[in-house]
């Protein structure tokens, strides 16, 4: 694997150390989005769990929807 040397500008051979480096930063970035990922889907869970709780209450969709802001997707 290659690495752009800006001081030089050449392209260099990268060390076993930098591509395991590179390799641990990857692992690590795809957790981290996994992680975001999951946490906007729980939040639309809730949002919709919620939604539906205040409809189960008697309110109507308009009113849920001013209370919390949440509009169910159109289907």
């Amino acid at each position: 694997m290659k690495k752009f040397d800006a001081e030089t500008g050449t392209l260099t051979d990268m060390t076993e150390e930098e591509i395991a480096e590179r390799a641990a930063t990857a692992a690590k970035y795809d957790q981290l989005k996994a992680d975001a990922e999951a946490v906007e889907a729980q939040k639309q869970i809730d949002a919709a769990a919620g939604n539906q709780k205040l409809l189960d209450l008697g309110l109507t969709q308009a009113e849920a929807s001013a209370l919390t802001g949440y509009t169910p997707p159109e289907e």
